[in-house]
């Protein structure tokens, strides 16, 4: 007699692309018995989404090096069975069976799982504004698609440039302005706050905003559109803007409805509710990626964090889970970066707008060095801000804008946050060194130098935003610059006296506490030291002119005169 087999364990995951796949082919790589199933709505279940951009902008010409795995693929070296344009439509969690729906011909039919992985990513922010359904968005291949359709038509419809508006200044609106300018189009961006990427602090913003502004890109911050026509997008501030072609960059927010339809609940962001081993408070219900809530491993608080390196590894850690290994979520650092038109910007951890909001002392560092040593050709400038506990040396958060080495700088930072090194064990790292790639004194080192200054009191800093107060109070402003750099440009009220003469040149400084400054802050270190061995009281303008030129202050001022 032939006893019946048991049919093989059968894992159902909802939505495919970076979440999605990586728990299906780690699941496959870990049990060849498994029966696991794939559903994805759109046509594609595997492509690199952050390169859609660039194959808009003509940079990625090949639209087939977008699309990683088919379903053809997958099946033969993974044995998944992966359904495109299909979409489950319920979940019945007491029964463990969903819904499906074709989206071609609208057919249903139903599917067991024994467990059930959501990971259905984030939607596009839609606002309720007029004429907004003429906007393209950018999430899909599908998406892909249409907004290059409609931008070969745009440009081949005029003698001329065609134009289009970008509304939302995060980092996937910055990458879809800089390949529209690529292909040509004249290009409006609109944001409705007052900087670009919410992750940076105004100051370092304020260098985005010159770089794009000097590639020809009309900036509309501070205001927001209240409708769109045919040809014109209308901003609430008056101005109307030409628009042969609209994206709608806002934003996202995770796709929830099918979770919270099932019961599935949803945690203090609006996401899914997870706990560190992705199990929902439904049982045999896991959730990944960007529809989840993840903890902020600097504050412990829920966040919401679409990024594909997350959405990757939740995947992979959730099918040791479901495979009987150990396995946990990480808390997240929001570490990420964007090119704009040749600038790079990167940030990880906290912000200082956010220490600041939440009451937390913050301790800020900015420096300017150079990509590699300046001697040898090709160096670039770079824009640093470090965020660092007083009380515990802790890193809270970094900051960088610039050329060729801002990635690894980043990089390295994250990487002593997660390893509990302090700003001061910065200055200990030993980290590769040949003048085409770095210093000997690396950027990342020197900001562990300038940290240990500052926590041991050796020097006093003070920030761009607290010099205009310090002013008031009667703090004198010495500008150590040379007489050239001090002409080229200084903070109105300053009094030029140079490092190299300030020694014999003591008698001239005012009476009373001073701020001394330079171009990027080495200079100004220099000479807050000699004139605290010379019993005077001086605090160094962190990040010197440099970073006090391309600050609100400096603007505000601007503006006044």
């Amino acid at each position: 007699m032939t006893l019946p087999s048991t049919p093989p364990r059968r894992i159902v995951i909802i939505g495919g692309v970076a979440g999605g796949m990586s728990a299906a082919t780690r699941l496959r790589r870990l049990d060849e018995s498994l029966d696991i199933v794939v559903v994805e709505r759109t046509n594609h279940v595997s492509y690199a989404n952050c390169g859609l951009p660039y194959y808009v902008g003509g940079v990625i010409t090949e639209r087939q090096s977008l699309l990683l795995q088919t379903p053809a693929s997958l099946g033969a070296r993974f044995r998944l069975d992966v359904r495109v344009a299909t979409e489950v439509t319920a979940i019945d969690p007491d029964q463990r069976v969903v819904t499906l729906r074709a989206i071609t011909d609208g057919v249903e039919s139903t599917l067991g799982y024994d467990e059930l992985v959501l990971s259905p990513g984030a939607r596009p922010v839609v606002p309720p504004i007029p004429g907004i359904e003429r906007a393209l968005a950018l999430r899909s291949v599908e998406d892909t698609d249409r907004l290059s359709s409609a931008v070969a038509l745009a440009t081949g419809a005029t003698a001329g440039p065609a134009t289009a508006v970008v509304i939302g200044g995060g980092f996937i609106g910055l990458e879809v302005a800089e390949n529209l300018a690529h292909r040509g189009m004249r290009v409006s961006l609109v944001e409705a706050t007052d900087q670009v990427m919410a992750p940076l602090d105004p100051e370092m913003a304020a260098i985005v905003h010159a770089r794009l502004r000097d590639q020809g890109v009309d900036l509309h911050l501070s205001d927001a559109v209240t409708s769109i026509s045919e040809h014109r997008v209308e901003l609430a501030s008056g101005a109307s803007l030409p628009a042969d072609l609209v994206v709608a960059a806002i934003g996202v927010r995770p796709e929830t409805a099918l979770a919270t339809a099932a019961g599935v609940a949803l945690g203090p962001r609006g996401g899914i509710a997870v706990d560190e081993h992705f199990a929902t408070n439904v049982e045999h219900v896991w959730a990944i990626g960007d529809a989840v809530e993840k903890i902020d491993g600097l504050t412990a608080e829920h966040t919401l964090v679409p990024l594909a390196n997350t959405a990757n590894r939740q995947g992979r850690v959730l099918a040791d889970v479901l495979c009987g290994r150990s396995g946990k979520d990480r808390p997240t650092l929001g570490t990420a970066i964007v090119s704009v038109f040749g600038l790079t910007v990167a940030v990880t951890g906290l912000n200082e707008k956010r220490l600041r909001a939440a009451g937390r002392p913050v301790r800020v560092i900015h420096t300017h060095p150079a990509s590699h040593a300046s001697y040898y050709p090709g160096a670039e400038t770079m824009s640093i801000k470090l965020l660092v506990d007083p009380d515990t040396d802790a890193i809270l958060g970094a900051q960088a804008v610039g050329g060729d080495g801002v990635d690894k700088r980043i990089d390295v930072i994250a990487t002593a946050i997660a390893g509990g090194l302090t700003a001061s064990d910065l200055a200990d790292l030993e980290l590769a060194y040949a003048p085409p790639y770095g210093s000997a004194k690396d950027p990342v080192n020197m900001l562990g130098y300038v940290d240990q200054n500052l926590a041991t009191g050796l020097t006093r800093s003070i920030q761009w935003h607290e010099l205009a107060d310090a002013m008031a109070a009667g703090e004198a402003v010495i500008d150590v610059r040379t007489e050239g750099e001090f002409a080229a440009g200084a903070i109105p009220g300053a009094i030029n006296l140079p490092l190299d003469e300030l020694r014999e040149r003591l008698t001239e400084l005012p009476e009373g506490p001073l701020v001394v400054h330079c171009a990027v802050g080495v200079r100004g270190h220099a000479a807050a030291r000699l004139l605290a061995e010379h019993g005077r009281e001086s605090r160094n303008l962190d990040g010197g002119y440099k970073t006090w030129v391309v600050s609100p202050a400096a603007t505000s001022i601007a503006l006044a005169s």
